[in-house]
């Protein structure tokens, strides 16, 4: 299915508010999900009332502020828009790495992480493997099977800033897009022991493009003060790539060279793997899964292209799948992007059922 497209612009609270207006009734039903999930021990660890979630959010508000003026204007506006409490809006929009903060604030100990929280695969291509001569990234995105009907593309047109496109769902800022200058940002849901009050991730992928340059998309993820952990892969049109496995203390970079760097949903490196919380068996299995089939199925390709990124995407052994019994995980949605032609292409739904559809961003 061809991703619902939403074009907000202009200041940052008229984009907030077109944003909030267009989806009114969707985001204020999520946001009573997402608040009520926030303080039950399915997902924290502990229940938690309302308030006290609720009071959590609000005192992470003033770390969005800080770090991002102009979005947490448009947080406030989208807030507004749909009838919420900006503080309602920071945990839809920022919802997982709010729960590694709700885990450690409301001390939940060991309890295992969710196996509901965000999945996803992602690759970057370095220009060297790619038949294109620049880079290539692909990713999907794994959620309860409701989220696909909350799938959108954004397309940005900011006053002072760079246009963008991004893959995101009703009421969150952004999760998977390019700017006009090509820098792209993807990212993977990581599960956090160490979360604080803090930044969380979709400010991140908002602020990374903000920036024109590569060393500039990177300043935005150095300087933010992480609420949760999230792996973040950014990648500009020259081919320079980072991985960054970050949890709110810890950061581990890995930088694209000749060989293309796989990301699935657990953390791969010692120093991360200390502050990650206690995953389920399924859940690792999962993971594991997946980022094994992912470098295989690109190991075997020695030239590889936009297809090839496509299809693995489209691969059922394990990369998409089909909800699953328990908790109805799916694949929701991908992106595959070209920075260097400026285009990206997005689906809803399972890539296995459907096509991709090309969007230009320049």
């Amino acid at each position: 299915m061809i991703p619902e497209r939403l074009q907000i612009g202009g200041t940052p609270a008229a984009m907030g508010r077109t944003h909030g207006s267009a989806y009114r009734d969707d985001i204020a039903r999520f946001a009573a999900e997402r608040v009520a999930a926030a303080g039950d021990a399915r997902w924290i660890g502990t229940d938690v009332s309302r308030a006290d979630v609720l009071a959590l959010a609000e005192a992470c508000l003033p770390a969005h502020h800080d770090y991002a003026p102009a979005l947490f204007t448009e947080l406030a506006a989208l807030a507004e828009a749909a009838g919420l409490s900006t503080a309602e809006a920071l945990i839809v929009s920022g919802f997982t790495d709010f729960l590694d903060t709700a885990h450690a604030v409301f001390g939940a100990g060991a309890a295992p992480a969710s196996p509901t929280a965000d999945q996803c695969t992602a690759m970057m291509v370095p220009p060297q493997r790619s038949a294109t001569g620049g880079p290539l990234f692909a990713q999907t995105w794994d959620m309860h099977e409701s989220a696909t009907a909350h799938v959108v593309m954004l397309d940005g047109r900011p006053d002072d800033a760079p246009r963008f496109k991004l893959f995101t769902s009703r009421g969150c800022l952004g999760m998977i897009g390019m700017n006009e200058a090509g820098i792209t940002v993807g990212i993977n849901n990581l599960s956090g022991a160490d979360g604080r009050h803090g930044v969380t991730w979709n400010f991140v992928v908002r602020e990374v493009l903000a920036g024109t340059t590569f060393a500039a998309a990177r300043r935005a993820l150095d300087r933010a003060p992480l609420a949760g952990a999230h792996n973040y892969l950014l990648m500009a049109p020259s081919g320079e790539g980072i991985n960054v496995e970050a949890t709110a203390t810890t950061r581990v970079v890995t930088t694209l060279t000749d060989t293309p760097i796989v990301h699935t949903n657990h953390c791969m490196a010692e120093a991360t793997r200390r502050h990650e919380r206690q995953r389920l068996a399924a859940s690792q299995r999962s993971s594991s899964r997946r980022l094994a089939r992912a470098q295989s199925l690109l190991a075997d390709s020695p030239s590889i292209t936009i297809d090839t990124l496509a299809a693995i995407t489209r691969d059922t052994n394990d990369i998409c799948y089909p909800p699953t019994p328990l908790y109805g995980m799916t694949t929701c949605g991908a992106v595959l992007a070209d920075p260097t032609a400026r285009r990206l292409w997005a689906l809803r739904g399972r890539p296995s059922e459907q096509r991709y559809h090309g969007f230009d961003v320049d």
